[in-house]
């Protein structure tokens, strides 16, 4: 998101991957796009560390949730790194992989786009929800 005139210093930063200077928003929103969980940081704190920021927060949530249910599956783009976010997740509490499951959303290879007759960006089908969020 692009800074605003009344943003303050410590609110902001320079993200080097969209080369953009200004605010990140880490969202985590239902299957309809509906906001789930909802988190701001300086445009250079990377998406893993935002993340896991994001589940610290709302770690309550987790721990109040029954294990016999099935798992949150958290459907993650490909900037992410699964190994290195249960391993940070499990420091904050060490339990939370019992009741969440982190998974890569697909994305279509360039012969799976030239089969459908496709080229340039071709949106990922379930990720796409979370673009389409209207925060």
């Amino acid at each position: 998101m692009k800074n605003t005139c009344t943003a303050g210093v410590n609110s902001k930063g320079f993200c080097f991957y969209k080369s953009t200077n200004g605010i990140k928003r880490h969202l985590a929103v239902d299957t309809l796009g509906f906001p789930f969980f909802t988190y701001c940081t300086p445009a250079h704190v990377t998406d893993d560390a935002g993340l896991v920021e994001m589940l610290t927060l709302n770690i309550d949530y987790f721990k109040s949730k029954p294990v016999n249910i099935p798992k949150i599956t958290i459907l993650l783009d490909h900037g992410y790194h699964i190994d290195a976010l249960i391993e940070a997740s499990e420091k904050v509490y060490p339990q939370i992989m019992t009741k969440i499951k982190f998974e890569l959303s697909t994305k279509p290879s360039k012969q799976q786009k030239a089969e459908q007759g496709k080229s340039g960006f071709v949106p990922a089908v379930a990720r796409w929800v979370i673009e389409r969020t209207a925060l």
